[in-house]
């Protein structure tokens, strides 16, 4: 894997809206985390259609795209940090110079939701590790909790270190009002208790690679998710796959875990982990843990983690070798 450099005082964040742009109501949020990252001494390069949204997007998909391409060839620019996900990043994958991407400076990128549909690719398709956290919105200064500090630490590291994360103590089951309280942290109100199936008493280990099911659903064994190549490529240490559900239904989740399986991607991986549901269960009949068993999956599993659209947020770095004590600490080595 190439890690991108550690972000010091002076480095440059390009705030880039590849997907979704922030509305006139949520501005004012955003002016705290903007104003959240500059104090910490980073440099901010602010997209031009940063605070436009339309159809769900910032701009026409080409704009987006050489946009995002700017950014990515611009070895001045450290990291990339949408506001958040959206719904379209998809759109820009076959927009990419990936040639010309692949001589130049790795950066960041960081964030979660659709972000991770451009993470995959780059991580996959160049071999760029990039950083699975929390969003850019989601960074204000009252947003004290461990996890979330955690991400703090994990951008300072190079190539080479490694840190570790623990389950959070309690997690947000419905979202605080943001347009009317900008600087409002996470309604953190439900116990976070993390579990597991298959789950051996020893540590797991393996290369990370992830995202949100939603999307990355749709680029797996394309160009853009070549998961049996990236498998492939990291036999010999292995792979552990993340994912997690922003609006599956648990009958959708159930057929996105078996098309997983009839594909052979599990039985390449070492690890399955899952993160919190954040759809709703219209019908009864079936809930997301039904889905999991009903699913027959015969690797170790581990679920309802801090990985998602119910915050906290681990930072998962896609390409770093994780280790999983029996304990339930994720130690993750930049090598």
């Amino acid at each position: 894997m190439q890690y991108p450099n550690a972000l010091i005082a002076g480095s440059k964040i390009a705030v880039c809206a590849f997907s979704s742009g922030v509305a006139e109501a949520f501005q004012p949020r955003l002016a705290l985390a903007l104003a959240q990252i500059e104090a910490l001494g980073f440099k901010l390069v602010l997209d031009p259609n940063l605070k436009y949204n339309h159809q769900h997007v910032s701009a026409p998909k080409e704009i987006r795209a050489s946009q995002l391409m700017q950014y990515l060839l611009d070895d001045s620019i450290d990291a990339i940090m949408p506001p958040w996900g959206g719904e379209f990043a998809m759109e820009l994958l076959d927009l990419l110079d990936y040639d010309k991407l692949a001589a130049a400076k790795p950066k960041w990128i960081i964030g979660f939701s659709d972000v991770s549909t451009l993470q995959i690719a780059l991580s996959t398709r160049l071999g760029w590790a990039s950083m699975h956290t929390a969003n850019l919105m989601q960074l204000v200064p009252n947003q004290q909790d461990d996890v979330t500090q955690a991400f703090y630490h994990a951008i300072t590291l190079g190539k080479g270190e490694c840190f570790s994360q623990t389950p959070s103590n309690y997690f947000e089951k419905k979202h605080s009002n943001i347009i009317e309280n900008p600087e409002t942290p996470y309604n953190l109100t439900e116990w976070t208790n993390w579990q597991t199936l298959n789950w051996p008493n020893k540590t797991v280990s393996g290369r990370l690679i992830g995202g949100c099911l939603d999307t990355i659903v749709f680029t797996l064994d394309s160009p853009y998710f070549d998961l049996a190549h990236f498998c492939e490529s990291y036999q010999q240490d292995g792979v552990i796959l993340y994912i997690e559900n922003a609006e599956l239904s648990p009958t959708a989740w159930l057929r996105a875990l078996l098309m997983l399986k009839f594909r052979g991607h599990l039985s390449r991986i070492n690890a399955l982990l899952i993160g919190r549901h954040a759809a709703a269960i219209a019908d009864k009949q079936l809930d997301f843990y039904q889905a999991l068993k009903q699913a027959e999956i015969h690797i170790p599993i581990m679920f309802d983690m801090d990985i998602g659209h119910q915050a906290p947020n681990l930072t998962l770095i896609n390409g770093a070798l994780c280790e999983i004590t029996p304990e339930l600490e994720l130690k993750q080595t930049l090598i």
